[in-house]
């Protein structure tokens, strides 16, 4: 039976529920419907990872203080983190994986490394 390629349009011959000429074209073909929301997942993750870089070259001991405006100044982003521990004293600390961090008052952040 001859079919024509969902991505390219050339005639091909094949099985009844093939779809494509290649792997090329397939690979093509997915790539493009796909696209939207593998760039949001890699935004996000790229997003995540620069906190990360970020909340690790600053705190090189297991715990720092630092100010807000000197995480702003590298481009921390408070919007993204991976998780949220709230401690029986009502202190809320926001994760990046392992390394994480406490706001504190007069705009200052307790960066903390659980191991």
């Amino acid at each position: 039976m001859e079919k024509k390629c969902l991505e390219c349009g050339e005639h091909f011959k094949g099985r009844i529920d093939k779809k494509f000429c290649s792997d090329y074209c397939r690979n093509t073909y997915n790539n493009k419907i796909n696209k939207e929301s593998k760039n949001l997942v890699r935004n996000i993750n790229n997003r995540l990872r620069k906190n990360y870089k970020i909340l690790s070259e600053l705190n090189t001991t297991g715990k720092t203080k630092v100010t807000r405006a000197k995480l702003f100044d590298y481009g921390f982003d408070f919007h993204f983190f991976t998780s949220i521990y709230t401690t029986k004293t009502g202190n809320t600390y926001y994760y990046l994986y392992n390394q994480g961090y406490l706001p504190l008052e007069n705009d200052y952040y307790l960066l903390i490394k659980r191991d």
